[in-house]
């Protein structure tokens, strides 16, 4: 048992998780560039392929929702820790200073590389021309937060949680004793997914797919904060009973990935069936085909999260690592998949070899520059609050593991 003087345990199995996450999303956006269907993106591979569009909604079904419940869950961990003051400043060195700090050199990079594989998708060889560039809508704005609209997001749900304790005095204890009562039960009983999908079915029923997509405003819609503030808030009440939902969500994460994996085929099935026609019969299509994708969202979220900590709940070197390159490589990882999109369009390969090749190369480069030119720099105190890695650290951590013995 933790003594006052013992500092507490760090949570390997989700560092371990939040990796792969980050890992899968190269993945995903080098799946968008094969896509057989209509594409968030206005370039296309000449290569496509069925696996792109499997990938793209399998990865797309959970990353992001484990992403925000992390993200809620840690929220509540730095103001247990620090307060709702010592959260928000910790939140704002951490989200909206590397945003303001990398998002102008990245729009300019990914703009520019997006024109030529747009110009490359049009006319089949590179080039730049602001003519092929997709029309906005009218008073729209030429600018959007890219792939750091999680960011973006973040922060202000971190602002809003700052909000709520600091205007908590102002609801009564009772009040908040059943909300969190309430969402607690939800998370820990068997039926809790069909209550908590309803809400985000409903929002997702007003898109043409039922599934709500992330648009990259800087004044998002009501619908992509409901999507992303639910998985968030359940993040934030597991804090609050973490180790008997932990221990229960390891306990069900086989079951949950199984029935998990059941509504997943009814989503593809709804999807397929929309595509085709085969959903005039059926009431509000949309409605159901976001409920069985959100339904999805929270299983395989709960099943994840229960079973890296079931399995994995010890810290591993690679995963450790990958975890510390994590921030680094979500920044940069969209010049990769795209620029190396541009670089193999023309090749002799099929769809497959290219995804495969590209999520290597965007791997393997985003890690190289991690380690040379964020690792040991203040950029790596910037995204990660840690000193750059030298002896005299290795030799206090080292004193502190002795004196813990």
């Amino acid at each position: 048992m933790n003594n006052a003087h013992t500092p507490p345990q760090r949570l390997h199995a989700l560092d371990n998780l939040r990796a792969l996450m980050m890992w899968l999303g190269i993945v995903l956006h080098v799946a968008i560039n094969h896509l057989t269907v209509n594409s968030p993106l206005p370039w296309r591979d000449p290569k496509t392929s069925p696996v792109a569009d499997l990938l793209l909604i399998f990865i797309h079904s959970f990353r992001m929702p484990v992403f925000f419940v992390l993200a809620g869950f840690f929220v509540a961990l730095l103001v247990a820790r620090r307060g709702a003051d010592g959260m928000l400043e910790n939140r704002g060195l951490r989200l909206a200073l590397p945003f303001a700090i990398f998002w102008p050199p990245l729009f300019v990079a990914t703009t520019v590389l997006a024109m030529v594989y747009i110009h490359l998708t049009v006319r089949g060889v590179p080039g730049i021309d602001t003519a092929l560039t997709p029309a906005r809508q009218p008073g729209g704005s030429p600018f959007n937060t890219l792939h750091l609209w999680f960011l973006y997001q973040l922060f202000w749900f971190s602002v809003m949680a700052w909000a709520g304790m600091r205007l908590r005095r102002f609801v009564s204890a009772r009040l908040r004793e059943m909300i969190a009562r309430g969402f607690t039960a939800l998370l820990e009983r068997r039926w809790g997914f069909v209550v908590l999908a309803l809400p985000l079915a409903v929002v997702g029923m007003f898109y043409p797919s039922g599934m709500v997509t992330e648009s990259g405003s800087f004044l998002p819609p009501f619908a992509e904060w409901v999507q992303s503030g639910l998985f968030f808030v359940a993040g934030w009440y597991v804090h609050g009973q973490h180790e008997r939902l932990l221990a229960r969500f390891a306990a069900r994460c086989k079951g949950y990935a199984v029935a998990g994996l059941a509504f997943f085929i009814a989503t593809v099935a709804l999807l397929g069936a929309a595509r085709t026609g085969g959903t005039h019969h059926l009431p509000h299509p949309e409605f159901w085909i976001a409920f069985a994708y959100n339904v999805t969202a929270w299983l395989w979220s709960l099943a994840l999260i229960g079973g890296f900590v079931r399995y994995l709940p010890r810290q591993n070197a690679v995963l450790a690592y990958l975890s510390r390159s994590s921030y680094w490589v979500y920044l940069v990882h969209m010049l990769g998949t795209v620029g190396f999109g541009i670089l193999l369009f023309n090749a002799p390969l099929g769809a497959v070899a290219k995804m495969g090749l590209n999520v290597a190369a965007t791997s393997l480069v985003a890690l190289a520059s991690y380690e040379l030119l964020v690792r040991r720099t203040p950029i790596g105190r910037l995204l990660n609050g840690q000193r750059p890695e030298n002896r005299s650290t290795r030799k206090s951590t080292k004193a502190r593991v002795l004196a813990a013995k």
